[in-house]
């Protein structure tokens, strides 16, 4: 990938609209807009023109904008078409630009562009999917609050606190005999207590923000016709899930994503477990495992009427020890019970009716409370698990710093190590392969 090559792409999404874009950045834009326009538009402002082909006959009409660099999304010459969005017009006009000298962009080469040429860090810039991909509006907001900086200047914060501990503990290296009373005198436990502090509200926000971007695996298990497909409805708040009184109905996994809160639930309906000599039912409780292998929590349903029976008992034996487990007993209102939440030693039971949707909202609380989820109002940002990742290290160099005291050279070391963890996630330290990893998986256009 070279950034003197100018670039293109489609950069709305696939399919029929209204409206398409074709994006080029790069050096070439300003003699490779006058030929596709006739003109290069003055910039920032919006042209109508029509979008030439080879012979001079119109592929299309539309708004040409021209960013002048350094003033663009990618800090180079940028240039927009707007057109109409359907896919085969837009695709000519994507190969008449190829054709004047532009090559195909790569997934998320503009944005890697944007974050080389300093107009966004690397934790902004990775913002840009987020936002793109926010499963719900908590979501975008958080995500649209790190695109404009707020998890960046929160780091940076963190950064500068600990650059200045360190040039206070090393500034006593060179004068061993004074450097304890120097470093007491100086605060230094004081000053470290404080980031640390601060690190662990940044952390929290973090967390909040990264469950807000994975959301919640949750699937259903349990015995064939205990209620599974009727929950799953009851949660999507629609038909989703065909409900039968026949035992055995769904066959396959049926995968759903529901909102609760602004938190994304991924929530799996899965075949009845029980023994069985048909191959396709078969093949069905084996999705089901495979599916537990991968789920956040497990939510196992029992016939309220009923009651927990042997083959109950031996499906959570089955469970991954590490799972966190609800059990949840359907059908109160056929065993006229009243809805409730009891909590025995290790387990939590829910009574509830996925029929008159009696209880449900004790059973949407549990799952939050499982995730994680504290609303903590405005100023969340979005964060990812590699976020997650480098505060947690810092947080472990500093609390060896802390430790460290009456040894200045190595509390300086772990000092300089949280530094480094901490620049990890705004990008002044890192390497060509994380930003490969990172980039990789954006848009074309993006």
């Amino acid at each position: 990938m070279s950034n003197a090559d100018t670039i293109a792409a489609i950069a709305t999404a696939a399919g029929r609209g209204g409206i398409g874009v074709v994006r080029l950045s790069g050096r070439a834009v300003q003699s490779i807009a006058p030929i596709l326009l006739g003109k290069l538009p003055g910039p920032r402002h919006a042209t109508l023109c029509n979008f030439l082909a080879e012979d001079g006959s119109a592929i299309d009409q539309g708004i040409a904008i021209y960013f002048q660099a350094p003033h663009s999304f990618t800090g180079e010459d940028v240039l927009e078409l707007q057109g109409h969005g359907g896919p085969a017009v837009l695709q000519v006009l994507l190969r008449r630009c190829l054709s004047l000298g532009a090559r195909l962009a790569e997934p998320g080469e503009f944005t890697r562009r944007a974050y080389l040429n300093d107009k966004l860090d690397l934790a902004q810039a990775e913002s840009v999917a987020d936002l793109i991909d926010a499963a719900s509006a908590e979501a975008a907001k958080s995500a649209m609050r790190s695109l404009q900086g707020e998890f960046s200047r929160q780091v940076h914060g963190l950064v500068d606190a600990v650059i200045g501990l360190r040039m206070l503990v090393e500034a006593t290296l060179d004068f061993p005999e004074e450097e304890i009373d120097f470093l007491e005198q100086a605060d230094a436990p004081g000053k470290l207590a404080e980031i640390r502090s601060r690190l662990e509200k940044v952390l929290q926000t973090a967390r909040q923000g990264s469950i807000l971007r994975e959301g919640l695996s949750v699937v259903l298990i349990g015995q064939p016709n205990v209620g599974k497909s009727s929950l799953l409805n009851r949660l999507a708040g629609e038909e989703v899930a065909i409900v039968t009184d026949v035992a055995g109905t769904t066959r396959d996994t049926i995968r759903l994503a529901v909102e609760l809160d602004g938190v994304p639930l991924h929530i799996i309906d899965t075949a009845g477990l029980r023994a069985t000599l048909d191959e396709v039912e078969k093949i069905g409780i084996a999705r089901t495992w495979a599916a537990v292998e991968k789920a956040g929590v497990a939510v196992l349903l029992i016939d309220a009427v009923r009651g927990a029976a042997g083959s109950d008992g031996e499906i959570l034996a089955r469970l991954p020890a590490t799972l966190p487990v609800v059990r949840v007993f359907n059908k109160i209102d056929l065993a006229q019970q009243a809805p409730r939440l009891i909590k025995d030693g290790g387990h939590t039971d829910i009574y509830l009716s996925a029929k008159t949707g009696a209880g449900i909202e004790l059973l949407r609380d549990h799952l939050l409370q499982i995730a994680g989820w504290q609303p903590s109002g405005e100023g969340m940002f979005m964060a990812r698990e590699r976020h997650l990742r480098a505060l947690l290290a810092a947080r472990e160099h500093l609390a060896l710093a802390g430790e460290q005291q009456n040894q200045p050279e190595l509390m300086a070391e772990e000092l300089r190590l949280a530094q480094e963890a901490l620049s990890l996630i705004t990008g002044e330290f890192g390497s060509d392969d994380l930003l490969g990893e990172i980039f990789s998986r954006f848009c074309i256009g993006k």
